[in-house]
C-alpha cells in the first residue's frame, strides 16, 4: 500500500491521523505543506481549490481529511 499524507506540523487533524498511521506502524510518506508551494497547490486541485488538509493519495485514491474512523477502514486496519 502506499501512503503519501500532505499535512502541516499545526493541524490537529493532521497530528491525530500521523499518530494512528505511526501506532499501526504503517509506512507513509509525510508531506508538510506549510512552506511547499507545490504541494499547497496539489492539495487545492485535489479539494476544489481549498487547502483541506490532511489530504491523502493512498494507492492513486484521494481522501481529504477521512478521520481516524474512515482512515482505519481505507487502510483496513
Amino acid at each position: 500500500m502506499k501512503i503519501k499524507m500532505y499535512s502541516a506540523l499545526w493541524c490537529s487533524d493532521c497530528l491525530s491521523a500521523k499518530r494512528f498511521l505511526d501506532e499501526k506502524n504503517i509506512n507513509y510518506e509525510y508531506i508538510d505543506i506549510t512552506n511547499n508551494q507545490v504541494a499547497i497547490d496539489l492539495v487545492k486541485k485535489i479539494n476544489n481549490g481549498k487547502k483541506i488538509i490532511p489530504t491523502f493519495i493512498i494507492n492513486n485514491e484521494t481522501y481529504t481529511n477521512p478521520g481516524i474512523k474512515r482512515l482505519s477502514e481505507i487502510i483496513r486496519q
